[in-house]
């Protein structure tokens, strides 16, 4: 599985160790950024294209960082065919890609630790979508509302 990471200066340091940690498990990790510590950066410089690598098929599926994961997920949620969610608990990381088949995971560095937050990321990664004939039908209302549709 291809990952997409990306993470503003709130997610820099624990993108490194995250991106280490998804190595670790092989998994083939693509890196959106942020490359440097820059206090100054902004978060849809670095989601936005993972977002896109997202929908474009270039990567199965993606890990968004920032201090908070709100304006992450709020980004990501923008590219149509994204399906991000802010996660920080064990229940949401497999159900929301279980039943919602969320393709992109985002969390707040600065809301819970390092341990807690690789366990999750290995949760989201370990999930698999149901497939369930009410998800699937749910999905399909949300793809028509990004098409204009819904």
């Amino acid at each position: 599985m291809r990952i997409g990471i990306a993470a503003d200066h709130g997610g820099f340091i624990l993108k490194g160790e995250v991106t280490e940690f998804l190595r670790s498990k092989g998994y083939e990790i693509e890196d959106f950024g942020a490359y440097q510590m820059d206090s100054e950066d902004d978060y849809p410089d670095f989601v936005i294209p993972l977002a896109r690598a997202i929908t474009a098929g270039t990567v199965d599926r993606g890990v968004a960082l920032c201090g908070s994961g709100v304006g992450a997920s709020i980004t990501a949620n923008k590219i149509p065919g994204v399906r991000a969610g802010l996660i920080h608990d064990a229940f949401s990381a497999h159900q929301g890609v279980e039943d919602d088949d969320m393709n992109v995971f985002c969390l707040g560095a600065r809301v819970i630790g390092r341990s807690l937050a690789l366990e999750l990321i290995d949760i989201f990664l370990t999930a698999r979508f149901s497939g369930a004939a009410r998800h699937q039908r749910r999905l399909a209302k949300l793809h028509a509302l990004e098409t204009g549709h819904g």
